[in-house]
């Protein structure tokens, strides 16, 4: 990751600053089998609680890497699901109005279980299948709070997979 402020000239001409977040893209995946969405839940330090959110993550010691072979790696690692399928569904942007981070979205299916290969930093993590109906109102009741999560469901949902 790293961190600059460039200096722009606005439209009008006015000098100002601009903050921006360099940040490789990475991979969201959308484990859906049997009307079942599998999920990992895990503390994230920078907001100081324990959250639901769907299977994601990035390599920034390989950023060149293929999004696909990242989707793979990742559901496997946080869930130990394989997938037969892995389908991309679409590219989003993190926060364009401060970062470069996007991510890639993929709907996994076909999943088979297998061990977790989780990192260090994901030791707390557990992952757990939810019907489509209770993701759905985990949204609503703020219980799923992760933007990414629920942009990419809300992907699926308007593409007529959910």
């Amino acid at each position: 990751m790293r961190v600059r402020e460039d200096t722009i000239e606005r439209q009008d001409g006015s000098p100002g600053i601009y903050g921006v977040v360099e940040k490789t893209d990475f991979a969201v995946i959308v484990p859906l089998d049997h009307g079942l969405i599998h999920l990992v839940e895990q503390y994230r330090y920078p907001v100081q609680g324990r959250y639901w959110e769907l299977p994601q993550g990035s390599w920034e010691d390989a950023p060149g890497t293929d999004p696909l072979e990242l989707a793979r790696a990742e559901l496997r690692e946080e869930t130990g699901l394989t997938a037969e399928s892995m389908i991309h569904v679409g590219h989003l942007f993190e926060c364009y109005g401060y970062s470069t981070q996007g991510y890639h979205i993929y709907l996994a299916q076909g999943l088979h279980l297998g061990e977790a290969q989780r990192e260090p930093t994901e030791q707390d993590m557990v992952s757990r299948a939810f019907s489509v109906e209770e993701v759905l109102a985990m949204i609503t009741e703020g219980v799923i709070k992760d933007a990414t999560t629920v942009a990419a469901l809300g992907m699926l949902w308007l593409k007529g997979v959910l």
